[in-house]
């Protein structure tokens, strides 16, 4: 009977040892920025490491989101401002497929002029871990995240600020 007790922990031991849940990948300050992939609004695939050597502010919104539209023109400020220094702001578009052809005029009416990429399956949330929108994402120039952000971006965020001086002085 002990026999018997000593196999069946055994086996149920190994079954559950396979039966794991997967590690769940992590998206932190300081680690590698996930690899990522979409297209712009006009239709070209571009790819997240395309950008290495800049400074990237990558922010995921939609055009139903009441927040999303009212941080427009604090990126667009973040934008104009750091552009010269290697700075890209990607806004990330995660509305539907039926929406393509409204994001550029959308965001043109807000004001903003950096470039826009559109996720229609929102894989961008799944990728960095986002809970909701908007959500917002600093990668320095080697890939690395720097700071993140869950709700509306501020020009004048202090962390923001100072982890985007750190990434922008760093040497490229």
């Amino acid at each position: 009977m002990t026999v018997r007790r000593g196999v069946t922990l055994a086996l149920t031991a190994a079954l559950l040892a396979g039966c794991r849940a997967p590690e769940r990948e992590t998206v932190a300050v300081g680690a590698p920025a996930p690899s990522y992939a979409a297209q712009t609004v006009e239709g070209t695939p571009i790819a997240l490491a395309e950008l290495r050597g800049k400074v990237v502010l990558l922010n995921i919104w939609a055009t139903w989101c009441k927040p999303c539209r009212e941080e427009i023109p604090a990126l667009e400020t973040l934008f104009q401002r750091h552009r010269p220094e290697g700075f890209e702001v990607i806004g990330v578009s995660i509305d539907a497929p039926s929406e393509a052809a409204r994001l550029r005029p959308f965001v043109t009416e807000l004001g903003a002029s950096y470039p826009l990429w559109h996720d229609p399956d929102d894989r961008v949330s799944s990728t960095f871990l986002a809970l909701g929108v908007p959500a917002s994402y600093l990668i320095d120039r080697d890939g690395i995240l720097r700071w993140r952000h869950m709700g509306p971006v501020r020009a004048d965020d202090p962390a923001l600020s100072a982890a985007l001086r750190t990434a922008l002085e760093a040497t490229p």
